[in-house]
């Protein structure tokens, strides 16, 4: 092969390196991410609706905890109107009131939606009811998470 060979060939191979994918390739690659997604994502959004709800247990777990602290400290929970809140304020006219109860003050549910508390309880004879309208954002439903439900003490474990 002589020089002025060598070169267009050398040439041809540049050029056709530099074309980059074709049309083809490239939706041969976007097809397999659709179907990695398709199976992945919604894997993801199960669990992480299955961490929400463990979230929301402990969260009413810890609740729970708190509540029967100012209990033992004050001989009784909080009135539906003070709140959670009497986990972390004193209410007025409160005695031996010993907290807070809880270091970062009430959280929400993992919905962004504070929790539900009434003392006295619909549902809990013995004291008070506690609960999230879980996922759905919705009071009622198989999805809310509480503190009487034989289905919510089965989801706690």
């Amino acid at each position: 092969m002589d020089k002025k060979t060598m070169n267009n060939t050398h040439d041809r191979c540049i050029l056709h390196s530099e074309k980059g994918f074709t049309l083809i390739e490239v939706i041969l690659v976007m097809v397999i991410i659709t179907i990695l997604a398709s199976v992945v994502v919604p894997k993801f959004t199960k669990r992480s609706e299955e961490a929400r709800i463990s979230a929301a247990n402990a969260d009413i777990a810890s609740l729970e905890v708190a509540l029967d602290a100012f209990e033992i400290d004050t001989s009784r929970y909080p009135t539906t109107i003070e709140g959670l809140q009497a986990l972390v304020e004193p209410p007025t006219n409160i005695v031996n009131w010993k907290g807070p109860y809880i270091k970062r003050g009430v959280p929400n549910d993992p919905w962004g939606i504070p929790y539900e508390y009434e003392e006295p309880g619909r549902n809990n004879t013995y004291g008070y009811d506690l609960y999230s309208s879980g996922p759905d954002l919705r009071e009622g439903g198989d999805d809310d998470i509480d503190n009487w439900s034989i289905s919510s003490v089965r989801k706690r474990n």
